[in-house]
């Protein structure tokens, strides 16, 4: 496409854009994912003699574990998602739509997507398995590629409690995120305390609901001030340096090997006050950033990273996984030199620019999940798209930790699931479906 052309359609997007729409929302979304994606493809290593390594960086470098302050953006992610979320409900209020519509419209949005990429690892998995294949480097690979579910589990936990967290930001405000955090910190204590990192699990929904509020609070303008802003920061890096310093808690945001205890699997409560930290450092560039996305030519290419912005983390460890696997079954050492080492770190933009290609390639085939036909169908029963819900989040958090490939075969059941679920409980339209039918 030519530069005026370019230039042209920047000009009708930025036009047709309601001057009430929060840019920076769709720009901090954008750009968490991109750090996300970049920072896995680095994190893991790919050893010529020891296979791939999921926390290969930070298990070889302690020195990286504070920028995993810096480079843990999930609650970005939830932050824009209480925006987001908190928006969409009012709007469906408004408007007299009820919680199972209004959930079902949010279930297609991020099921559609996912169900191919469940496809193709079930394939994967019966294939592995039919052919007398490595059942443990094909449960390590299917692991390793699923790990974007666990927090797509967790987003889904979030978002079926969503309408009752907005009810209670609006009735008792800042006390409903300290009250999340304070529950979430005694979760904490008795799974650390007994040495049970199960019973940490429900902080997979109180950490990030806690948090999640902070959207509200962006999104009610309670986080318009620098001084607020300033006070949130300063609220979660205190936090953090007292639980990192005094606390069990280690430095890394990011699960490492060498850490006794981690600090996202299972979510622990100092994800919430860094999310607190970065919000507040984020917030404090709305401005700056705000202006910078009133440029057409910046807010097109914005808006269409958002575009496919599920297909792009869905897919990425995939791929690299598929390339990691190419390339030691050809034993091609020459392209895979010792994690760390000067060549290696020499070699990082090529490596990632090969990932971009290959994985904007597979954006390029599966990026049209991301746009469902429209759905005129009758609002459902309330119960329908909550189980439709629990049944993705059920096959999504095993998997995440399972694979698709245990011991005695193909774990088929798992990836089907979230399928069946989402079919069975009439999120997903299928070919064929009458209009009217729910």
């Amino acid at each position: 496409m030519s530069g005026g052309r370019v230039s042209e359609r920047a000009a009708r997007l930025d036009a047709a854009t309601p001057a009430t729409r929060n840019r920076v929302v769709d720009a901090l979304r954008a750009a968490a994912i991109a750090v996300v994606v970049l920072g896995h493809w680095t994190i893991i290593a790919v050893d010529a003699d020891g296979g791939i390594q999921p926390h290969g960086v930070l298990d070889r470098a302690a020195w990286t574990h504070p920028l995993t302050w810096l480079f843990q953006v999930m609650p970005v992610f939830f932050l824009v998602g209480g925006y987001s979320n908190g928006l969409s409900w009012r709007s469906a209020r408004r408007k007299g739509t009820g919680y199972g519509a209004w959930l079902r419209a949010r279930l297609r949005r991020l099921g559609v997507p996912l169900v191919p990429l469940l496809l193709t690892w079930l394939v994967i998995g019966v294939a592995v398995v039919a052919a007398g294949g490595d059942r443990e480097a094909a449960r390590l690979a299917s692991q390793m590629a699923l790990i974007p579910t666990w927090f797509l589990a967790a987003y889904l936990l979030v978002i079926l409690v969503a309408p009752p967290c907005l009810w209670l930001w609006e009735r008792f405000g800042w006390a409903s995120v300290a009250g999340g955090v304070l529950l979430a910190a005694v979760v904490d204590a008795v799974s650390i305390g007994l040495g049970s990192p199960v019973l940490g699990y429900p902080n997979y929904l109180l950490v990030w609901a806690a948090f999640h509020q902070v959207g509200y609070a962006w999104l009610d303008g309670r986080l318009v001030r620098p001084r607020q802003r300033m006070l949130l920061a300063a609220i979660g890096l205190v936090g953090l340096l007292l639980l990192v310093g005094l606390g069990p808690y280690p430095v890394s945001m990011i699960s490492a090997g060498t850490d006794a205890i981690s600090n996202s699997s299972p979510t622990r409560v100092t994800m919430a006050f860094l999310g607190m930290l970065q919000a507040g450092a984020v917030l404090s560039l709305q401005r700056p950033l705000a202006a910078w996305l009133s440029r057409p030519r910046v807010w097109l290419v914005t808006v269409a990273m958002n575009r496919r912005i599920m297909t792009w983390f869905l897919w990425h460890l995939t791929v690299m996984v598929g390339l990691a696997h190419l390339l030691l079954g050809l034993d091609a050492r020459v392209l895979l030199p010792e994690p760390l080492s000067g060549t290696w770190w020499l070699t990082r933009p090529l490596w990632v620019l090969v990932l971009l290609v290959l994985t904007g390639l597979v954006v390029l085939v599966m990026g049209r999940f991301e746009d469902p036909r429209p759905d005129d169908r009758p609002a459902p029963a309330p119960w329908r798209p909550v189980a439709a819900a629990l049944c993705v989040i059920a096959g999504l958090a095993v998997m995440a930790s399972a694979g698709v490939v245990g011991p005695g075969g193909a774990l088929w059941w798992w990836p089907l699931l979230p399928v069946v679920g989402l079919a069975g409980f009439g999120v997903l339209r299928l070919p064929g479906a009458r209009r009217g039918q729910g």
